[in-house]
């Protein structure tokens, strides 16, 4: 089969379109044949941080398709059935908290191929109102969201959220999950044309980096913060919070080191939380979230699979509104 391959020690120009096995299902596994795959910051770390670099490998951890072939213990799905992935690999109670969530596409083999393999209880039907396009981006950045808005979060409808970075695919996902629940919606960024396309997506205010949030934010302050920027900003949270407000941790695009007042972290009662992915049950939550709520994921641009290196350029040239999508199949 066709696939992406990454060897050796580095970044996206480790990347190689070539040919590669193709192998067959395990006895409760699922064979798909990928329509689309979506990138996520994850791809990248995975590539810099490889245990065992020398080893070919098929990055990607989103996807959506059609079952191709099903293991001889399976039951309840059928040929050609349309599907997207879990991509939390043997994580299915959300109570039974991993240290590291185990994912699809690192240092398993992953999407950017034709076909992937993966356990069965990975396995979902997809939404019938979306795209390959919108189907194949949607798990792990959506899956990522849900779980950091209600799971860890608790956000609750007519509260404060603020989300730092607006215009990657978690974010993105978030706001639109909270204005679904009827939360009001503060984005930030250093770019204007993200904040002006977040506003159109449905935030409520858009603050520039650069702002001076305490004092141009006069308005309600917030109940929760989502943070994926991490220590570049976080010195700044803690004037912006009401008594007993939730900062989100689910990543940090900058410095991971950071200083906090503990005297203003217990005397306002504030919770600093980390998340990361999900369980099984909440992918089918979230699932179910976005089918209520119709929520369609916006995607960015569209890349053929040769092209999954250039893809990576738009993912880390920070000027993506959305996800970043690979074409595998027409």
């Amino acid at each position: 089969m066709k696939a992406i391959l990454h060897t050796g020690r580095g970044g996206p120009e480790r990347l190689r379109f070539t040919d590669t096995e193709n192998k067959r299902p395990g006895p409760q596994e699922i064979k798909i044949r990928l329509k689309n795959a979506g990138l996520n910051h994850r791809d990248l770390f995975v590539m810099q941080d490889r245990p065992v670099p020398d080893l070919p490998w098929i990055p990607g951890s989103d996807g959506a398709g059609t079952i191709e072939e099903i293991g001889e213990r399976v039951t309840g799905f059928t040929i050609g059935k349309e599907v997207v992935i879990h991509p939390t690999l043997g994580w299915n109670r959300t109570a039974d908290l991993p240290r590291v969530p185990d994912i699809l596409g690192g240092p398993t083999d992953g999407t950017f191929a034709e076909f992937v393999i993966v356990p069965v209880e990975n396995v979902f039907p997809k939404p019938a109102f979306l795209s390959w396009e919108e189907a194949g981006v949607l798990p792990l950045s959506a899956l990522t969201a849900y779980r950091a808005l209600f799971s860890q979060g608790k956000l609750q409808p007519g509260e404060h959220l603020m989300i730092t970075g607006i215009g990657g695919g978690v974010a993105t996902y978030a706001l639109m999950m909270a204005k679904a629940v009827g939360a009001s919606v503060t984005v930030t960024s250093r770019h204007q044309e993200k904040l002006r396309k977040a506003i159109k997506l449905g935030a409520d205010h858009g603050l520039d980096n650069a702002a001076n949030w305490a004092t141009e934010s006069n308005r309600d302050k917030t109940d929760l913060i989502l943070d994926s920027v991490g220590g570049a900003v976080f010195p700044r949270f803690f004037p912006l919070l009401n008594p007993g407000g939730k900062i989100v941790s689910l990543g940090a695009s900058t410095e991971a080191q950071i200083e906090l007042s503990l005297r203003e972290l217990f005397f306002s009662q504030f919770s600093l939380i980390g998340t990361s992915m999900g369980s099984r049950e909440e992918f089918i939550e979230m699932l179910h979230f976005i089918e209520t709520y119709r929520i369609r994921p916006v995607v960015d641009s569209v890349y053929a699979l040769p092209d999954t290196a250039k893809a990576f350029d738009r993912l880390t040239s920070g000027e993506q509104f959305g996800n970043v999508s690979i074409s595998i199949a027409p």
